[in-house]
């Protein structure tokens, strides 16, 4: 053991050494016999290699061996390579023909090595030998000359001439032997030269020698002995030598399909006969089936399957209990016959998932196999589709189908098909099997983006903040991924020649229009415009909503006052006579607002010194006149001052000054546009002129009450027809009704400051809300208000009403 170390540790060295250093090679060869005395030379290294002795062992040369055994060493004086070990070639190299020892000689500073192959030469040193002393043979002596019967090998550890040459066989007057060579070695046969007769000779002994080639030649032996065996001259015969039958394939274990007969002529033992059944290679007949020695019944071994093996071929030997024992053969053929126990099985290949929504009519999606393992009617098949679906199978050959489109795809009304194909065999009973084939629909850009509503309206409050959101315009496209990626853009329109581009922007890809300046309701009340939706399909589609915008009033107007009189900071001057009963007209106020619905609703005030109750204000309508008669105490000037507030939140104001002097005549009574006296003598005159007055104002309020109910009769639906147009009422009590709204109005009053009257002439536009304002004759207001239908206010405003006065 510590020596096989040593010489693992030399080879690691040695490979250590190849490694790091210069080295070089050569190689020589050397042979010697097997089995040499130790020392036995086998060759000059000095010599061979044509180094001096002295280098060898100044170098340091050694003999390295992979080997367990060291079988060679060098001397280093002498340069001779010579035996260290005994050297056996059939342990070296068993059962090879050719047999050699690879060393390397290794010499230092510088570093060479040198391979060294010494071949081993066989030596006849092993003897043929048989694997048994005595070998039996029971041959009949009814047989016939000339058969023959193979005799045991020998074997030989040594090779090529060494080996088994030849085998003989002892001298005798029955047999002879019959030796051939090959490519596998030398065989010999045992060959019946003369018929024998057991009752000479029950019992022959021989003699099998077998040689090798060697010099001298070396054999080994063995006995044979050959027993002679009684005749049994009746072979065992079946009725026919081949029998068929047929079963069916679920046929119980068990079941007994055949009996066969044999007979023999001989007698007693002889004819004593025992069935069995011959395994023939790897036909599986045996396993299942077998057969009763006794009797000779063949039954059902184990489960029989049609579809594996529809027919077995028995081959049934019967034997009879001689002494030497003779048989007879015969054939049975078994046929299967198929039962209905397999469902037909469905394969799809080639399935082409998904489809196009717009493929066209026999457009193949996949390839069907139907496939049934029975056999005859049990094997046909058909196949269908369960349900009405776009699809249907189309047969190619035999039972091959296709699969293809039959109908119109939709993948927004079914975006996948769970295909049932159903195949059914014509066996009794049918058998069936279903199979799916999920068939996805892919899309295509048929759905162009649609919107909720085809008008959006928009209310926004004037005078906003910019990049306010004013509204999210959102489409729904019914497309999948990018047939469905939508893209928000404006329609370009030009309210007031303004191009919307510098009025609003879209966020284009969520919808939400943002606004690029502030709103004044005073400039521009309204304006539509189209937000249009693509699809990011090839090619693409798109759809259009129309956006209509409200401007919401806010109070940013201060009421104004209207000629004859002027805003404060000027005094205007009436005159009314000393005898004026209460209720005298002194003269009438009016003003407008440039807002909208209460924004633009105004009031009347006195704002009176103290302790002056002489006049009174309507606080609808304007009119300022006497609470009493004058008494001799009251002053012949007051400096009035009228406040005009509109009802925004918060609320804004105008005021006018007015001085009214008491005369003591109406002849002293001069207004600012007649510019001529009253005469005293003209007081029927002017209730003419009343009188004319009131007749026409009635004449004209019954014509604009028969115009307003032709107008809501005959209403025109325009972008904005579905909102009433706001309307002005004045009641028999002199109170006024006001329909919130957007309005502009022209106001007409005549040249006589005492009889004039306003008539506003509102504009058609869609109000906020319904709010309706009642002013009643006690000059108190009454509001009625019901929210707008199906409309988003996006901003929360403050109720606006057109004020009159």
């Amino acid at each position: 053991m510590d020596r096989q170390h040593n010489r693992e540790a030399e080879w690691m060295l040695f490979a250590i050494i190849l490694c790091l250093s210069n080295w070089s090679a050569a190689q020589i060869s050397y042979s010697v016999s097997e089995e040499v005395d130790k020392g036995t030379v086998v060759g000059n290294l000095a010599k061979d290699l044509n180094i001096n002795t002295q280098q060898l062992e100044e170098r340091g040369f050694r003999i390295v061996s992979g080997y367990s055994k060291s079988y060679f060493e060098a001397n280093l004086r002498t340069g001779a390579l010579s035996v260290t070990e005994r050297i056996d070639r059939e342990e070296l190299c068993p059962n090879l023909p050719k047999c050699s020892l690879n060393i390397e000689g290794l010499l230092s500073h510088p570093m060479n090595i040198y391979r060294i192959e010494v071949s081993i030469v066989d030596i006849n040193d092993n003897a043929p030998s048989f694997l048994e002393q005595i070998h039996v043979f029971n041959i009949s002596e009814s047989s016939s000359t000339g058969e023959r019967y193979p005799l045991p090998a020998a074997r030989d550890a040594d090779t090529g001439s060494n080996s088994v040459k030849t085998y003989k066989l002892s001298t005798n007057e029955h047999f002879s032997i019959d030796v051939s060579s090959g490519g596998h070695g030398v065989s010999a046969e045992l060959v019946l030269q003369k018929a024998l007769d057991r009752e000479k000779q029950a019992m022959i002994k021989l003699t099998l020698t077998a040689v090798d080639g060697g010099k001298p030649a070396r054999s080994g032996t063995v006995q044979i002995l050959v027993n002679v065996i009684d005749v049994n001259d009746n072979t065992p015969s079946f009725s026919k030598s081949l029998h068929k039958v047929s079963i069916s394939e679920n046929v119980s274990i068990g079941t007994t399909i055949l009996k066969l007969n044999a007979t023999d002529l001989d007698a007693g033992q002889n004819s004593d006969i025992r069935y069995s059944l011959m395994r023939r290679g790897n036909v599986d007949s045996p396993e299942k089936f077998t057969v009763i020695p006794e009797s000779g019944e063949i039954i059902v071994k184990a489960n029989l399957d049609y579809e594996e093996n529809n027919a077995y071929e028995l081959r049934v030997r019967a034997t009879d209990q001689g002494t030497s024992p003779r048989s007879g053969y015969s054939k049975v053929l078994v046929e299967v016959i198929d039962v209905n126990d397999n469902a037909p099985e469905i394969s799809v290949t080639s399935l082409m998932s998904p489809v196009k929504e717009n493929a066209e009519i026999g457009t193949v999606v996949a390839l069907v196999t139907v496939t049934d393992k029975d056999g005859a009617q049990n094997g046909i098949t058909t196949c269908k589709i369960k349900d009405s679906i776009p699809f249907k199978l189309t047969s190619n050959y035999k039972n091959y189908y296709s699969l293809i489109v039959d109908g119109i795809l939709d993948r927004e009304v079914v975006p996948q098909y769970n295909i049932t194909i159903t195949a059914t065999d014509e066996g009794s009973p049918r058998l069936s099997s279903t199979a799916v084939i999920n068939v996805h629909i892919s899309d295509i850009n048929d759905n162009a983006p649609s919107f909720p509503d085809s008008n959006i309206n928009v209310y926004v409050k004037e005078n906003s903040k910019v990049g306010d959101v004013i509204t999210t315009t959102t489409a729904q496209d019914a497309d999948t991924n990018e047939n469905a990626k939508l893209t928000y853009s404006l329609m370009d329109s030009s309210p007031r020649n303004i191009p919307i581009s510098s009025i609003l922007n879209i966020n284009s890809e969520t919808g939400d229009i943002i606004t690029l300046q502030s709103f004044n309701y005073e400039e521009l009340k309204t304006f539509q415009f189209k937000v249009q939706a693509t699809d990011s399909g090839v090619p693409p589609l798109n759809s259009n909503v129309t956006v209509n915008v409200l401007i919401l009033d806010e109070n940013d107007n201060n009421p104004t006052i209207l000629a004859p009189y002027s805003e404060h900071g000027s005094v205007n001057s009436e005159s009314i006579p000393y005898s004026a009963e209460a209720g005298y007209f002194v003269a009438k106020i009016r003003a407008v607002d440039a807002d909208s619905g209460y924004n633009a609703l105004l009031t009347y005030h006195l704002s009176e010194p103290k302790g002056n109750n002489l006049f009174r204000i309507g606080t609808s309508t304007g009119e300022i006149r006497t609470k009493r008669r004058m008494s001799d105490n009251d002053l012949k000037t007051h400096p009035l001052v009228v406040l005009v507030s509109d009802n925004g939140e918060p609320s804004l104001s105008a005021t006018v000054s007015i001085e009214v002097v008491v005369v003591e005549s109406t002849a002293d009574i001069h207004t600012q546009f007649r510019h001529v006296p009253i005469k005293e003598d003209s007081f029927s005159d002017l209730n003419l002129y009343l009188l004319i007055a009131i007749v026409s104002v009635s004449v004209i309020f019954l014509l604009s009450l028969v115009s307003l109910i032709a107008v809501r009769c005959h209403r025109t639906d325009g972008s904005f027809s579905k909102y009433s147009a706001p309307m002005i009422t004045t009641h028999p009590d002199g109170s006024w009704s006001y329909s919130k709204s957007t309005q502009q109005y022209d106001v007409c009053f005549s040249s006589d400051t005492l009889k004039s009257d306003v008539v506003v002439f509102p504009t058609s536009f869609p109000p906020v809300d319904a709010e309706l304002i009642s002013i009643n004759g006690g000059d108190t207001f009454t509001k009625t208000q019901t929210l707008p239908s199906k409309e988003k206010i996006f901003y929360t405003v403050n109720p606006k009403d057109s004020g009159h006065s």
